[in-house]
């Protein structure tokens, strides 16, 4: 059962007579906590929230310690992607919370809801420059959309209700609870408070006549989804509306878990290493629907796809499905604005349908095979060939694998070349957060016990928090993750090549055994260095995860590979002939 199926199957009854009681701040607190479906909290244990510890030792919520905040925190936003529900996490004052920030930034950007609890010093001790004391609204203000100090027991559920709807409400995003340390201490008789309703907006029958007339008047239209609040029912509706009038339809950066990448309708990511083919047609669309999220810098290649509409009639109008606006950033006016989250906007459309053939099935046609060209396997003519490596992969995913990577080229190897299927999840940053990758495999193994989880990583961004796989290990929570050991910082050094060709500077690693790192926390690790052995020490692995043991397959390819179709060699190349000019 998921942290969010637990939230909406919670018993909305009154408080135990027991709640009645006196108790501490930390036990009101945990108390809250459950009544509000929360099973699993992420964190890193502090002596400023020694209450909260003692109220989770006898409560029915878990509490997954971990070895870095900063890994914590990613596992808390992580939950939050995959439930819909926020992810918590529980971090000490003072370092302890600034380690969490990097979660908060990403939480803030890719529209995720997450609570922060932040053990603070003594109320008597504020503005003294106590032990770790810290300015809580000053660090985490600008990437939080609440801030607040608990500062009596008895407010607690009130305070904590209003997190969790704050935190969903909405475009979802982080919320930060700070809890003086003497504040838990203190007991107070106070009821339960019950979970508050999120809502959903609606689109109105005038606006789905609207929406109706614009599509019958397009010739080039696209669909882009994106965002968050999104459920499996509204990406199966979503879905049966687009297929039943022929609608192509793209994904925004790392959002390939919202339509099946096998349906005929899928054109294919707007994410970094997209196609060109699919960027002229962003530009092209004469009618473009933006379910979930507007239009972003990675999606419009810094916002320049959309300046200049181009086509034949040089028109465009664009219809924005929202739950807030307007949208944070840059944003282009809309011809229709809904505001409506996508389980609104899903149930809304589930039953519009065209009643004429629609003229642009042969442009949706174009769009699919154009996408099938793009994600064919690119081979390397090299010992270890990634792009078989990864077409192995993509046959032996399970149909609701949960699939997680964090930032660098590797990446685009599990963006472009692996099918997400109906059931299947992705939990990636999109503001491109290093480290990500493997709390955010444990967080889905030990949210989602028994699901297929694979993580990616590059050899710079695992080390990051590599760390983790102790809690993995620790947990019983059973990821598969693929390091890429190219030995550099991959995204930096093609930028360097391009702009400095052979002046290499910062980007170089010298990294570890990966396989005996994994075995020496007690994970299973292997390493592959040909195309040949990829497959039985996938096997092995994959049978080690089963029996409930994490695992680590370090992949190295040839000296200078960074990315599909890219080497350093023909980075060199390319700036070469760029530097030269045209002849």
């Amino acid at each position: 059962m998921t942290q969010g199926q637990q939230q909406q199957e919670q018993p909305q009854s009154q408080s135990r007579p027991e709640r009645q009681l006196p108790r501490t701040g930390g036990q009101i607190l945990v108390d809250q906590l459950a009544a509000h479906g929360v099973g699993t909290v992420f964190g890193v244990p502090g002596e400023s929230y020694l209450e909260v510890l003692d109220a989770l030792h006898d409560s029915s919520v878990r509490m997954v310690v971990c070895r870095q905040e900063g890994g914590a925190a990613y596992m808390a936003e992580a939950a939050g992607k995959l439930t819909g529900s926020p992810g918590v996490c529980f971090t000490t004052r003072g370092p302890g919370a600034a380690n969490a920030l990097v979660a908060l930034h990403t939480a803030h950007q890719d529209a995720t809801p997450l609570i922060l609890f932040v053990g603070l010093v003594p109320r008597g001790h504020t503005g003294r420059a106590g032990f770790q004391e810290f300015d809580l609204r000053g660090t985490f203000g600008a990437n939080a959309k609440l801030v607040e100090t608990a500062d009596e027991a008895a407010r607690l559920p009130e305070i904590t209700a209003r997190a969790f709807a704050v935190a969903t409400g909405g475009r979802p995003g982080p919320v930060v609870v700070g809890l003086p340390e003497d504040m838990l201490t203190d007991t107070a008789r106070v009821p339960d408070a019950l979970p508050l309703p999120v809502p959903e907006g609606a689109v109105s029958a005038e606006q789905l006549r609207e929406l109706e007339a614009l599509l019958v008047q397009a010739a080039r239209p696209l669909v882009v989804l994106g965002g968050s609040r999104w459920t499996q029912a509204a990406r199966k509706d979503v879905r049966a509306w687009a297929e039943a009038w022929s609608l192509p339809v793209a994904v925004d950066f790392r959002c390939q878990d919202l339509i099946p990448g096998d349906s005929d309708i899928f054109a294919g990511n707007l994410g970094y290493g997209r196609s060109g083919a699919l960027a002229e047609r962003l530009a092209s669309a004469d009618l473009l629907i933006c379910v979930g999220a507007a239009p972003g810098d990675v999606s419009t290649d810094g916002y320049t796809l959309l300046e200049q509409p181009q086509g034949p009639d040089a028109s465009r109008r664009i219809v924005h499905v929202l739950p807030e606006w307007p949208p944070p950033g840059a944003w282009h006016r809309s011809d229709l604005m809904l505001l409506a989250a996508p389980a609104a906007f899903a149930r809304a459309v589930a039953d519009l349908r065209p009643t004429a053939p629609v003229p642009w099935a042969d442009i949706t046609r174009a769009d699919r095979a154009a996408h099938l060209e793009f994600s064919r396997t690119l081979h390397d003519p090299e010992p270890l060939d990634l792009g078989a490596v990864f077409a192995t992969l993509d046959a032996r995913l399970d149909a609701d694998a949960v699939v997680t990577f964090g930032a660098g080229n590797y990446a685009l190897w599990a963006q472009r070349f692996l099918t997400y299927r109906e059931g299947m999840r992705q939990l990636a940053p999109r503001n491109g957060s290093m480290g990500y990758g493997v709390p955010a495999g444990v967080a889905a193994a030990v949210t989602m016990p028994g699901r297929q989880v694979v993580t990616f990583a590059g050899d710079g961004c695992f080390l990051m928090n590599g760390q983790e796989l102790s809690t993995a290990v620790a947990e019983d929570a059973a990821p598969l993750i693929l390091v890429v050991d190219n030995g550099t910082y991959g995204t930096i050094r093609k930028h360097q090549e391009l702009a400095h060709p052979g002046r290499v500077s910062g980007t170089d690693l010298v990294n570890p055994d990966f396989a005996a790192y994994a075995r020496a926390f007690g994970a299973h690790g292997e390493t592959v260095s040909v195309t040949e052995e990829f497959g039985p020490a996938l096997e092995r692995s994959l049978a080690n995860c089963r029996s409930g043991r994490a695992a680590l397959i370090a992949l190295r390819p040839a000296e200078g590979r960074l990315a599909p179709g890219m080497t350093v060699a023909s980075l060199r190349e390319q700036a070469t002939r760029e530097s030269a000019g045209p002849r």
